[in-house]
């Protein structure tokens, strides 16, 4: 923790500001190594320049403080939500006149925390601070990336546990029920990255569709989108197959989208623009007609959070380094017929991109890919 404040005090006079607001969530765990919930009480850590961060939390969470690995000045208060004004003005009252420039996280802060920052700091300027939070959490280390290939080991496991009990007739909820099972019998943390897309047949046109009483035919696509976690880190992967037996047409989609995951996955290379990524997934696509059935980036990174910078899309000038880690993720979705999609998680390294990821990308019927997969694992 001591190394990431450090390296948090240069992202933050890099950005030209005095100061960082965390409040919980990954950027907060990242910092601090404390897990909280966004709750009804506030929760702030205020890092300011060479100064000890401060810290503002109900008194009731008070033990958590002595875990933390360095040094902070401690406010708590109490139940009463008419005294949590004081509070905040006591931990920042030696700032109270100071023009701060203070950076905050647009997609976690809440009004709630923000006005009481405000009151406390009146003459602060609160800015977008997203970029000292990529800085920081882009780029894995070595600790990092072993628990992502740990949870993408989690999910591949669930997964291949669930699809052996899928039969026609079942609907994606309950499909989906298995799978929840199946990824917490497997080691999964209990916050998952996200609520496992179960779709089948049409509904798999929908690249976000939520699972629903649908049941499954014979000859349907079925689609899982889905991930583990494992020690506060994340796995994103999407599989497809065929229920009994292969649908022509959606076999050629199929093989469209495992093209232009493979060619995103060659090329991509430390150097390289995001937006490259993108283009050699889209171009794929395009080629073979379906460009109009793309309808979503590449892909998106991937770490305490399931979507983080970078973001691979269409111009994105962000230059890839080694250590990020984000999804490829191609996908054709045709209204009425359905989706395919194939997402990988990957590192980039010296050496290009690695999937952390290893499930066979071919879409193939359940039984078949089952198959596959078993006599792969006994060479």
């Amino acid at each position: 923790m001591t190394n990431r404040i450090e390296n948090l005090k240069i992202q933050i006079k890099n950005a030209r500001l005095d100061a960082i607001v965390v409040n919980p969530g990954a950027s907060f765990r990242y910092l601090t190594g404390l897990q909280f919930h966004l709750m009804e009480r506030p929760v702030v850590m205020v890092f300011i320049h060479d100064e000890l961060p401060r810290f503002i939390l109900p008194r009731l969470e008070e033990a958590k403080v002595g875990s933390l690995g360095f040094e902070s000045q401690n406010y708590f208060y109490g139940d009463d939500p008419a005294t949590w004004q004081a509070e905040f003005n006591q931990a920042l009252g030696d700032f109270k006149t100071r023009q701060l420039r203070i950076g905050v996280e647009p997609t976690v802060l809440r009004y709630l925390e923000l006005e009481l920052l405000q009151k406390a700091l009146p003459g602060a300027e609160f800015v977008d601070g997203s970029q000292v939070f990529a800085q920081l959490r882009m780029r894995k280390d070595t600790d990092e990336l072993t628990k992502m290939r740990k949870a993408s080991e989690i999910a591949e496991n669930a997964l291949l546990s669930t699809l052996r009990t899928i039969r026609v007739g079942q609907t994606e909820k309950e499909i989906t029920s298995a799978l929840l099972v199946q990824l917490y019998r497997h080691g999964s943390d209990s916050e998952l990255p996200f609520a496992p897309i179960v779709a089948s047949g049409p509904n798999s046109a929908n690249p976000h569709a939520s699972p629903s009483d649908r049941q499954l035919e014979a000859g349907d696509v079925l689609l899982f989108d889905w991930g583990a976690g494992y020690e506060g880190y994340y796995s994103d992967i999407t599989r497809c197959f065929f229920v009994e037996h292969e649908d022509q047409r959606m076999l050629e989609i199929a093989e469209t989208v495992q093209r232009a995951n493979q060619s995103a996955v060659a090329v991509g290379k430390a150097g390289m623009t995001a937006g490259q990524v993108d283009e050699a997934a889209r171009d794929k696509i395009e080629e073979a007609g379906l460009g109009a059935y793309f309808t979503h980036r590449t892909g998106h990174g991937l770490g305490m959070e399931a979507h983080e910078a970078p973001y691979i899309f269409s111009g994105n000038d962000q230059v890839l380094k080694e250590g990020m880690v984000f999804t490829i993720e191609p996908g054709v979705y045709v209204p009425g017929l359905g989706g395919i999609r194939i997402e990988d998680d990957v590192v980039v390294d010296q050496d290009g991109l690695t999937c952390l990821t290893t499930l066979p990308r071919e879409v193939l019927t359940i039984q078949r890919y089952l198959e596959l997969f078993e006599f792969f694992e006994k060479l």
